[in-house]
C-alpha cells in the first residue's frame, strides 16, 4: 500500500511545471536503470517510483488555505467567520465566501501550485521511462485527473506534457483542456488493473473521472454528455467491485481503508502521509479537550445554518455536523470563557447553527461544525483517516442525474433512491432536478463538490446568506496573479 513508501528522488530533469516543483527527499535506486525497470516481472519497483508523483496529490488536498478550501468556503456549505481579529487574514476568506475574491489571493496560487507541482512529478518519471508501459498509462491517467481539477476550477490552463519544451506556455482553451483530459484516460484505462486498488489509479477510477467529466460537459465545453456519463457511472456500478457500506460514516472512519464504497483514496497518515488538517480547520478550541487532541483547534469553517437546515432529522447523514452542548472526553461540559457577552449561550460550549454575522464579530461559538470524518481520541493535526476522492455513493447519483437529464425517469430513480435507503429517508415516486441536486448536497458534504454541482444545476450566482447575487463570471476562479507575474504569456480569465 501507498503508505508503505518512502519517498524517492530519480535525479531528473525538471519539467517546466508554472514555477511549482519543489525539490524532492532524495533516495536513489542504486544500479537500477530505466531498462531494468521496463524488463523486470517485479511490480514493487513500478510501485516506488509512481509513488513520489502520488505523493504530490495526497500533499495539501486536505489542508487549510488549497483547493479544497477554495471549494468549500465558496460555496453554500460552510465559511470562515471573522472572530475579531481571529480568521481576519486579510479578507480573503470573507472574499471566498462572498465571491469577491481577488487573483492575487493566496489560496488561489497554493491550489494552482499544488496541481502543477504533481503534473511536473509525472512528466519527470515520464521521461525517465518512457517504455514502461504500464507506469506510463497510470501516470497519464493521474494527470489527467489533475487537469479535471484545474479544468474546474480554472478553466484555461496550459496543457505541459513530458514533451513540452521550457520557456512559458500560454493556456489552453477549456475545450482543449477536455478533449486532452478524455483522451488521456480512454487511451490508457485498459492498461489499468482491475482489482481494488483503492490509494491507486485503476480501471474503475479512470472511468469515475470520465463520468465526472462528462457530467460536467455542458459547464466546460456547452455540449452535454449525459449518455456518456451515465456508460462510465456503469462500468463501476455493473463490475461488482464495490457497493455501499450499511454505515455510511464507515467511509470518512479513521481505519477506512476497508471500505466497499470507496474507489480512489488519498492515503493520509499523521506520521508518514501528513497534511489532512480537519479537526484544527473547523473545531473550537476546546474541543481540544473532547478529542484529546495533540494541538489545540483554530476554531474555523463552519457550516451554514440554511444548508444545515435542509437535512432531514431522521436522515443519518445529518450527523455529518458536530451540533449542540460539547463535552470533554471524561463527560465534563467544556466552557469558553472568553466567550462574548452577548452570545446567548453563555460560556458552556455550544454549537449552534445560527452564525450571528460572517463578520468582523461572529460569535466563538457560532456555527455546526464539520464532523463527517472520524476524529480519533488522540489524534495529531494531521488525521489517518484516508480521504475519498471517488466512491460509489457519488457514482450512483451521477447516474441518477445522467439518465434523469436524458428523459429516463425511472432509471434515475432507482439509482436514486438506493441512496436514499442508505440514509434512512423516505425514497421518491417523483424526480426533479432540485431533488438531485438537494441530494448530492446531503450526500457529497464536505467532498469538494458543492460549487462544482451549484455551477452545474445553475445555483452558484443565486444570493445566500452573507453573499449577494454573484457575477456569472465568477463560475471560474481567476488565474493567480503570482503565476501571471511568473509567466507573462498566461492570460487572465474573463472578468478580472
Amino acid at each position: 500500500m501507498f503508505k508503505s513508501f518512502r519517498k524517492i528522488g530519480l535525479m531528473l530533469p525538471l519539467v517546466f511545471a508554472m514555477g511549482a516543483c519543489q525539490e524532492l527527499e532524495q533516495e536513489v535506486l542504486d544500479g537500477v536503470t530505466a531498462e531494468d525497470i521496463a524488463n523486470s516481472k517485479n511490480p514493487n519497483l513500478i510501485n516506488v517510483l509512481k509513488a513520489s508523483a502520488y505523493s504530490r496529490i495526497v500533499g495539501s488536498w486536505g489542508g487549510h488555505n488549497s483547493i479544497w478550501s477554495i471549494h468549500e468556503v465558496s460555496s453554500d456549505e460552510m465559511a470562515i467567520p471573522q472572530k475579531g481579529a481571529d480568521w481576519e487574514d486579510g479578507g480573503m476568506w470573507l472574499r471566498m465566501h462572498r465571491h469577491t475574491w481577488q487573483p492575487s489571493d493566496e489560496a488561489f496560487n497554493n491550489s494552482w501550485n499544488y496541481c502543477f507541482s504533481a503534473i511536473g512529478e509525472i512528466n519527470n518519471l515520464l521521461i525517465q521511462y518512457p517504455d514502461v508501459a504500464a507506469l506510463n498509462a497510470e501516470l497519464k491517467v493521474l494527470r489527467a485527473l489533475i487537469y479535471l481539477w484545474l479544468i474546474d476550477s480554472f478553466g484555461n490552463v496550459p496543457i505541459i506534457e513530458e514533451t513540452s519544451t521550457g520557456g512559458n506556455p500560454t493556456n489552453n482553451s477549456r475545450a482543449e483542456v477536455f478533449a486532452f483530459i478524455e483522451k488521456s484516460i480512454k487511451d490508457n484505462a485498459d492498461l489499468l488493473p482491475k482489482e481494488d486498488t483503492k490509494t491507486t489509479l485503476n480501471y474503475y477510477s479512470a472511468h469515475a473521472i470520465l463520468a465526472k467529466l462528462y457530467l460536467n460537459a455542458q459547464v466546460y465545453i456547452g455540449t452535454p454528455k449525459w449518455a456518456e456519463a451515465e456508460a462510465a457511472a456503469d462500468v463501476i456500478i455493473n463490475s461488482g467491485k464495490y457497493s455501499l457500506t450499511n454505515n455510511f460514516f464507515a467511509n470518512f472512519a479513521e481505519r477506512n481503508n476497508g471500505s466497499t464504497e470507496n474507489i480512489l483514496t488519498l492515503p493520509y497518515d499523521q506520521n508518514n502521509a501528513q497534511g489532512f488538517n480537519l479537526p484544527q480547520m473547523t473545531l473550537h478550541y476546546s474541543s481540544q479537550a473532547t478529542y484529546n487532541l495533540q494541538e489545540q483547534p483554530w476554531n474555523g469553517y463552519a457550516s451554514l445554518e440554511e444548508f444545515y437546515n435542509k437535512f432531514s432529522d431522521a436522515d443519518v447523514r445529518k450527523n455529518s455536523f458536530l451540533v449542540g452542548p460539547q463535552f470533554a472526553a471524561d463527560g465534563r461540559r467544556l466552557n469558553d470563557i472568553s466567550a462574548e457577552p452577548n452570545d446567548p449561550d453563555g460560556q458552556p460550549l455550544t454549537f449552534t447553527p445560527n452564525i450571528n454575522m460572517l463578520a468582523p464579530n461572529a460569535f466563538r461559538q457560532a456555527g455546526v461544525r464539520v464532523g463527517k470524518f472520524e476524529f480519533a481520541n488522540g489524534a495529531g493535526s494531521s488525521l489517518n483517516n484516508d480521504y475519498p476522492l471517488f466512491r460509489l455513493g457519488e457514482i450512483i447519483l451521477t447516474k441518477a442525474e445522467a439518465a434523469f437529464r436524458q428523459g429516463k425517469t425511472a432509471v434515475a430513480l432507482t439509482a436514486f433512491n438506493q441512496i436514499r435507503r442508505r440514509a434512512g429517508v423516505p425514497e421518491l415516486t417523483t424526480l426533479t432536478l432540485d431533488n438531485l441536486y438537494d441530494e448530492r448536497g446531503f450526500e457529497m458534504f464536505a467532498e469538494a463538490s458543492r460549487r462544482t454541482d451549484a455551477i452545474r444545476f445553475g445555483k452558484w450566482n443565486l444570493p445566500w446568506w452573507e453573499k449577494q447575487a454573484s457575477q456569472p463570471f465568477r463560475a471560474l476562479f481567476p488565474i493567480p496573479q503570482q503565476a501571471i507575474n511568473a509567466n507573462p504569456n498566461l492570460r487572465q480569465n474573463p472578468g478580472y
